[in-house]
């Protein structure tokens, strides 16, 4: 068999979303699973609406995603030379001809047909004239006008035009510049491409270019078009829905792994499996297995799949995505990881959906003064805690370690002493020490921090309560 070639050609005019994204995706694991190439092309023709900005942005989010490219990127307007070589040979061929019918004309053509009952298209008012090169002229492919045009799609199925419903395209524009069809046809033949995986709003698009192929006396790419992705209330997917740039779910702390995860199980499946590391996507990823039906962008779903993929990752691997986060919140200024931090990771990763969360739930342990939550101190943060406070700092000024058998110890200690359930001792202790009534095991938080820090918490905590007016006690 041949080596599986596949492409990915974003046009640059804005940031890489999710759709896009998802696509490239597919061809990439293709590739990546038949030990093919898979190949950037970047589909900047729309001049005035294309921008480096852009081309910047997909590169980012693509190597964010983790997909390389094995050829490329290739830059369609860097290939106008390739381009016109291609359409002399139409010319030259009888297979494209000169066109100097004015848009005022081919709208009449149009609205003629429509009146009579029939597809708007144009008339071929230019095809046998012989016409040759003009300074105003377009070109049009010399299209076939009887039989069929098949697409035989290993996702959807036999799709039959009716070539006589086609009309005489426009392969290049009357200002010098060529059409979609055109170049992508030219593109994915001289590129070798062989698979073609894209969105089936391109399903109309396909005829044109089969028949583009059959003129250049090209083999034909296997075609599969993907069902598109819809929002939960099953309409087009758009911003409100999730929709947005791919990198911004990069900037609200999600993983790359999680989002590739979840793109690629919209519409495609392996059993009932959910959760997908990226080897295992490369080696189940077939076409075969991709759905027939939409996908339903489910937020919900990828920060369960986001946290879930945080719960299975280590410090070392969280850190270095981590980090700007902590940076951000003047956390944490080291690029390496210490003992101490890959500590912190472990105990509150299972606790965050995000990284942003897991960020924030650091800021007990880096920083110097706590600020307890309104909520948190009001109900345990009072003059009953007291007692029960001052009883484990007494404590844990005398033990010999800080291990968190002797930390448990500590507190039974202190639950013989006051005659208190161990819930009624730990809860002020874990206000104290980090401001909020959630947080990883007391025992755990306490070796974490040390010694020093803790008992300096626990005394903030009781000077705390007893400046707190009796009147504004909540008992």
């Amino acid at each position: 068999m041949n080596t599986v070639i596949t492409r990915f050609p974003p046009s640059p005019t804005g940031h890489l979303h999710v759709g896009g994204a998802r696509t490239a995706l597919f061809n990439w694991l293709y590739a990546r699973h038949m030990h093919g190439r898979f190949v950037l092309r970047i589909e900047d023709t729309d001049t005035a609406r294309s921008t480096d900005e852009s081309v910047q942005a997909i590169f980012d989010a693509l190597n964010w995603l983790g997909i390389d490219w094995d050829d490329g990127p290739y830059y369609q307007s860097r290939r106008l030379d390739i381009y016109r070589e291609y359409l002399d040979k139409m010319i030259a061929a009888d297979k494209a001809y000169y066109c100097t019918c004015s848009p005022e004309q081919i709208d009449e053509m149009r609205k003629k047909a429509m009146a009579a009952g029939e597809k708007p298209k144009y008339d071929g008012t230019c095809r046998n004239k012989g016409l040759s090169v003009t300074g105003h002229a377009a070109v049009r492919f010399k299209a076939p006008q009887s039989g069929t045009t098949v697409i035989n799609d290993v996702i959807k199925g036999e799709i039959s035009f009716q070539n006589d419903e086609l009309d005489d395209f426009i392969i290049w524009r009357s200002d010098g510049m060529p059409t979609y069809n055109f170049v992508v046809v030219v593109d994915d033949i001289t590129m070798g491409i062989n698979t073609v995986i894209r969105g089936d709003d391109h399903v109309n698009n396909t005829p044109k270019q089969i028949q583009l192929y059959h003129a250049l006396g090209a083999d034909l790419p296997v075609f599969g078009h993907v069902p598109m992705v819809l929002g939960q209330d099953r309409t087009r997917l758009s911003k409100r829905h999730g929709a947005m740039a791919v990198t911004a779910y990069r900037e609200m702390g999600y993983l790359p792994e999680a989002l590739v995860n979840f793109l690629v199980r919209l519409g495609w499946s392996h059993g009932d499996q959910e959760f997908f590391t990226r080897k295992e996507l490369i080696e189940y990823f077939t076409l075969e297995n991709i759905g027939k039906s939409p996908g339903v962008f489910n937020q919900e779903k990828l920060l369960a799949l986001n946290a879930e993929h945080i719960r299975n990752s280590t410090p070392q691997h969280l850190f270095p995505q981590l980090r700007p986060f902590l940076k951000a919140r003047g956390l944490n200024g080291d690029d390496t990881l210490t003992p101490e931090t890959e500590k912190l990771i472990e105990i509150l990763s299972p606790r965050s959906k995000t990284l942003e969360e897991l960020a924030e739930n650091t800021r007990f342990f880096y920083e110097d003064t706590i600020q307890y939550e309104a909520k948190a101190a009001r109900k345990f943060l009072k003059p009953v805690a007291l007692e029960p406070l001052e009883l484990v700092c007494r404590q844990l000024e005398s033990l010999p370690d800080f291990e968190e058998k002797t930390l448990e110890d500590a507190f039974r200690a202190v639950m013989e002493t006051s005659g208190l359930k161990l819930g009624k001792i730990a809860q002020p202790v874990r206000v104290a020490l980090t401001g909020k009534t959630v947080s990883p095991g007391i025992f755990e938080v306490i070796a974490l921090i040390g010694r020093s820090k803790t008992i300096n918490r626990i005394q903030a905590a009781v000077d705390f309560i007893k400046r707190q007016p009796e009147k504004d006690t909540v008992r």
